[in-house]
């Protein structure tokens, strides 16, 4: 049964391969460095140009691959449209990958590292930052799962030696992105989190900083006013509805767990300004809840709904997540949370392969110029899965119903005596025309009825503005 699992496996990573070869990748540092927009809510290239953060979650991607399936992953990546992958690199003290060796051979002494004809842990995130690299994808790069850190594995010290390590061997990368913290709150042990930040950000400058918290929990709460803090990460976690668990971590308003618009909301209420993203909403087949299996799992119209409504109340992109990819659960390892498959099956699931569809159609419009407005929507935005949520520049909105709900939108809010109106699908990235129409309150009845998982995107753009033709039926992609 394995072998024929491999086989099959192995048949389809070569098939995403050859459909890689020979296709012109878009290389975006080429841009230059990414840096935070002047507005503070978005990234940028150094000559300007946007830039939509699309993450996929393979935080044990590092450890569990080989070289050749690194290589295929990112294929895929590409393919799918994602520019960013987030990895754990040091998920656990001691930590081994698929090779055997240890990342940590020498404790925190980084100075024996490197052994002449050695292919060490090391080179192997070397060869995994490298093969990132030629499919223009960044590595969100944890540098320590907040597991270790709580048990005490790691001193201020420790993080001292560890930052300079890391940053030293990665400063001069040009696809890397900082993650400190790793699924815990940032006021548990403070100090080494600091450290290490501090750290790293003392030697490199080339790169931006984030830090991932703990479920329900935003980077906000504790690093807003730290300098080496560029960018906020909220994780909204996998809970749904009333689901506390009752496991005294709760920070949020009971009832609103599958809000994550909320903490977007949050973060552009504080200063100073900083962009903000949802690096860890409920993952594609995963249990509702994430510990008990016999529960329903999140499918693909969920992480839909929680990538639009995040990217719409003002977060500068999103991260994906699938249950089996996160874990990169290969035959012979262990499932957690209950994955039913392994990584590479997992690789064209509907949630994933609809991801990009966000990206494209916020890269047809001048999206660094936008802002959340739910002023253009005309009475109530609805509660629970039935909220509404609208972006808006001067010259276009966009509205996104999970539901099938009637939209009720002001066209007045944008510029145009006269407006063209779309429906856009996300579901399969299929764009419709509707009308043009003159200004004013109109309402627009999406296909398909009042049910959840019947998403739709209203657009509605200035006549005279010519981002989207009326003769489209779908967007371009831009990897």
């Amino acid at each position: 049964m394995i072998k024929k699992q491999f086989a099959t496996a192995f048949a389809l990573l070569f098939t995403l391969a050859a459909l890689a070869q020979d296709q012109p990748i878009n290389i975006p540092w080429k841009n230059g460095k990414l840096k935070i927009s002047d507005n503070h809510h978005f990234l940028v290239h150094e000559n300007g140009k946007p830039f939509f953060w699309l993450g996929d979650t393979g935080w044990l991607l590092s450890s569990r691959l080989t070289r050749d399936n690194m290589d295929c992953y990112f294929n895929s990546c590409y393919q799918n449209g994602f520019n960013v992958v987030q990895v754990s690199v040091l998920h656990n003290i001691p930590f081994y990958n698929c090779y055997g060796k240890s990342a940590l051979p020498h404790g925190f002494d980084f100075s024996r590292i490197d052994v002449p004809g050695e292919y060490g842990y090391w080179d192997h995130v070397d060869y995994m930052v490298e093969s990132a690299a030629k499919k223009g994808i960044y590595i969100g790069v944890v540098c320590v799962w907040g597991g270790p850190v709580k048990a005490g594995k790691m001193t201020e010290q420790d993080a001292v030696a560890y930052g300079t390590f890391l940053a030293n061997r990665y400063k001069d990368k040009p696809n890397i992105i900082w993650i400190i913290g790793g699924d815990i709150k940032g006021d548990n042990k403070q100090e080494v989190w600091e450290a290490l930040a501090r750290t790293i950000h003392s030697i490199d400058r080339n790169h931006l900083m984030t830090f991932h918290p703990f479920g329900r929990t935003a980077s906000y709460y504790w690093f807003n006013n730290e300098d080496w803090l560029d960018v906020n990460m909220f994780q909204s976690g996998h809970r749904r509805y009333g689901q506390q668990n009752g496991d005294g971590d709760y920070t949020i308003q009971a009832n609103t767990e599958e809000d994550n618009w909320r903490f977007v909301e949050k973060a552009y209420s504080l200063k100073p300004e900083k962009p903000v993203l949802d690096g860890e909403p409920s993952y594609e087949q995963i249990p509702q809840g994430l510990h008990d299996t016999t529960q329903p799992y999140w499918q693909a119209q969920d992480v839909r709904r929680y990538a639009y409504w995040s990217v719409f109340a003002g977060s500068f992109g999103h991260t994906y997540g699938h249950n089996s990819i996160m874990q990169m659960l290969t035959p012979g390892v262990t499932p957690s949370y209950g994955a039913k498959k392994y990584w590479y099956e997992a690789l064209e699931d509907p949630g994933r392969r609809q991801m990009h569809y966000l990206k494209d159609l916020m890269t047809a419009l001048p999206f660094t110029e936008g802002k959340p407005d739910q002023h253009v929507i005309a009475g109530e935005a609805g509660e629970k899965h039935d909220r509404l949520v609208a972006t808006c520049g001067n010259d276009y909105l966009l509205v996104y119903t999970y539901t099938g709900k009637t939209i009720n939108a002001d066209l007045t809010k944008i510029s145009g005596a006269t407006k063209n109106i779309w429906w856009f699908n996300p579901a399969d990235g299929r764009l419709t025309f509707v009308e043009t129409v003159k200004s004013g309150i109109c309402s627009y009845v999406p296909e398909g009825g009042n049910r959840e998982g019947n998403d739709k995107v209203l657009i509605a753009i200035d006549a005279t503005k010519h981002y989207l033709q009326t003769n489209q039926t779908s967007l371009a992609t831009n990897n």
